[in-house]
Parts: structure tokens; sequence; C-alpha cells
């Protein structure tokens, strides 16, 4: 990695000592980006800054919450009526826990249509899933901390999940509750956890980043570039179109804020945690409800946990599964159709989550559920071997230079992937 030239004589003489603004100016200044992406891969950076936005809010609220349960609740409503500022810090941190998983979420779909999970880039995917682990662990257990009636039996139900394990299951809700029930130690143990985990995702998120520049990005026709004549430097190109995303993610982000803050949350949490009275109907936060209608798509309490883990492990595996030559579904006729069938799918199993465990709404959970593994375990290895993926261009550039996607003489019609 050679050393640019810097004026400033401080700059200069740390990065003598410290190379660290090189590296900086490798990866985020010269870092060669294929030049076709659009702005589905605004979604990685937004992902990051809204990341940086949950940390910061999310330290600042820490150090005017009090974790008991006889004075948790009554900090938070301190927090929104008496702090400076504080109803807009913690109407930014509730928010954006949901915005950050619509991000997310986006992201792994953008890389579902476009195979970004496949060779060479399959670590770089599972690091993805990882990451995703980790949010649903740290907001879970962020969910809690309100202690209103939501929390309190949110996480009664979750965490009695875990009894369901052979042997150890009981042993383990006992030490996640620090207890024999949801009390105190509960929520000091999510406290601290909260606090810890997001820190644990930034090591994630440079191990996911560096994974991304060992290879580099993928690209809308999910072919590796050719050369120099295929890339451009990341600033200031990539980097004015990431800010103009960003300038309309919060446009969108502070509209819910200020003009309807508890939109995208329940009316439940707004009332002190009381064990002695359940709500009418126990929901998790949206962003789990898919998950929630696979967990109660089977009557047995292990075979539903064990399929809701499942239905993320399936996401791990999904680079061996998807034997497919060709990575992006801009040349998979029949797998475009089955993508946008999935999406479907994760649409209608959220809703099925987000009714009553009864009639009609545990059928649709069901045959829902039962799609979501068969697009991955039957369907994405059935088209891997019999799709005939349409011919794919010689090079990035070939597209727009000699108009549309025809194939460079001699080429075959879906040549085996290169090493990017």
């Amino acid at each position: 990695m050679s050393s640019p030239a810097f004026r400033n004589g401080l700059v200069k003489w740390v990065d003598d000592r410290l190379p660290v603004f090189t590296y900086m100016h490798h990866e985020l200044h010269e870092y060669p980006t294929p030049k076709n992406l659009n702005y589905m891969w605004n979604f990685g950076s937004l992902a990051g800054i809204v990341l940086t936005i949950m940390l910061v809010s999310g330290i600042t609220l820490a150090m005017n919450y009090t974790a008991h349960v006889d004075m948790a609740f009554n900090s938070v409503e301190r927090i929104m009526r008496d702090v400076n500022y504080g109803w807009l810090i913690r109407y930014i941190h509730m928010n954006g826990a949901s915005f950050f998983f619509i991000v997310v979420y986006i992201h792994i779909f953008r890389g579902l249509y476009y195979g970004s999970y496949k060779q060479p880039r399959e670590l770089l995917w599972i690091l993805g899933v990882v990451i995703l682990l980790l949010m649903m662990a740290t907001a879970f257990m962020g969910y809690v901390l309100p202690w209103g009636q939501m929390s309190f039996w949110g996480a009664t139900v979750i965490t009695n999940l875990f009894s369901a394990i052979p042997l150890v299951g009981e042993s383990i809700v006992t030490w996640l509750w620090g207890g024999f029930s949801v009390a105190n130690p509960t929520l000091n143990r999510f406290y601290a956890l909260h606090y810890l985990l997001p820190f644990v995702i930034v090591g994630v998120v440079v191990l996911h980043i560096v994974a991304l520049h060992t290879h580099g990005s993928n690209n809308p026709l999910g072919i590796d570039t050719k050369g120099p004549q295929d890339s451009i430097p990341f600033h200031p190109y990539y980097t004015i179109k990431d800010l103009f995303g960003l300038g309309v993610f919060l446009i969108v982000f502070c509209a819910f804020v200020f003009f309807a803050p508890n939109y995208l949350g329940h009316p439940d949490n707004y009332i002190p945690a009381n064990p002695l009275v359940t709500p009418a109907h126990i929901v998790p936060e949206w962003y789990f409800l898919p998950f929630y209608a696979i967990l109660r798509a089977v009557p047995d309490k292990l075979g539903g946990v064990l399929l809701m883990f499942a239905a993320i492990f399936v996401l791990v595996i999904l680079p061996w599964l998807d034997r497919s030559p060709v990575r992006s579904a801009r040349f998979r006729p029949v797998y475009k159709w089955f993508f946008w069938l999935l999406l479907i799918d994760v649409f209608v199993l959220g809703w099925a989550g987000g009714k009553p465990a009864e009639g009609w709404y545990i059928v649709v959970g069901r045959l829902a559920t039962a799609y979501y593994f068969l697009h991955f375990l039957v369907i994405v290895p059935l088209l891997g071997k019999m799709e005939r993926p349409r011919p794919l261009p010689a090079s990035i550039s070939e597209p727009v230079l000699r108009g549309g996607g025809r194939v460079a003489a001699g080429a075959p019609s879906a040549r085996p992937m290169e090493k990017a």
C-alpha cells in the first residue's frame, strides 16, 4: 500500500508512525468500486450510519436510565419530560431501532437478488448474518428496558422458550432470569448486555468491511471487474451518491421521529409492567414478527424454537445451496420470480405473526413457513441445476459501450463465476 503525499504536517507525522491515514485513504478514497452500482448499494453505508446514531443516542440515554424494576419505567418518563431534549433522544433511539432493521433487511434482500452471497464472498455473507443475530439480541434486550407491559411479558415469553431445550433448558432460563422469574436481576443483565452488544456489532462490522474490501463489491450485473475501465474510485463518486441517499433517508426518519414517533411501537409499553395482568395479545416488535410466526407454526415448543433458529441458519448455508454459476437475478428469469415470491412470503409471515395464534392466522403462518423453507432448501438448489440463465455481458462496461447485454464473440451463455 503506497503512502499518499499528505500536505498537513501533523497528519504526515502521525501517519509515518501509525499509517492510519494511509489506510483510510486507500480504503475510502482510492478503493476501486464497480462503476455500475445502483442505489440499492446505499443501504450498506446507511446501516453503518444508523448504527452510529444508535450508539450515540443509546449512550446518552444510559446516562439517565435507572436499571431497577421500581424505577426503570419512571426513569424513562423522566427522560421524556425533564431531561433536556430527552424526548427527542429517546424517539431517535426508538425509531432508530426500527429503521436499522428496515435498512438491514433491504440490504439482505439486495444480496439475495444480486447473488452477493456467492463465491468468493461467502464469509462476507456469513458475517452479515452474524450481525443480524447480534442486532436481534440487542433489540430484544433493549425492548425490555422501559419495563412496560409488553417489555415484561415479551421477556417472559421469549426467555421461556429456552426451557424447551432438553436437560439444560430450565437451568438456562434460571441463569437468564438471575432467579426464578423475570425480575430485577433480569433487568440488570439485559441492561448490561444491551450496552455491550452494540460494540460487539461494531467489531463484526469492521470484519464485514475488511471481507468486503478483500474481494471488492458485487454489482448489479453480478460479473467481476475486468480492469480499470470497469471501476471508479469510491470517493468522490460514491460518497456523493451515499450522501444523497442519506438525505432521503433522514427525511423519512425525521418524519417518523417528529410526526409519528410511536407508530412502530406498541401502546401497551406505556403501561407500567404488572406481573399480575397479562396483555390480551403478546407480540414482539414488528421486525421480529416473521420469525415469531415461524416459531408459532409448530405446536411443539422445542420444534418451534428449532424452526425459528433454522430460519436464520438456512441463510448461513445459502452460498452452498445455490449452485448456479450466475449471480445476478437480472440474468436468471425463473429465479427472479421466486425471489419476489419469497419477499411476499416474508411479508405474509410478518402479518401472520402479528395476529392472534388462532384460526386461519395459524394456517396462513404454517403455509408461509413451509414455503420459506421450500424456497431455500428445494427451489434454490433445483434452479441452480435446471435454470437456463440469459447471456452475460463480457464486462461491466460492455452493456454501456456496445448497447445492451450482448455477449462478446465466443463467450458462453452463462460463464462460471471468476475470482473477484
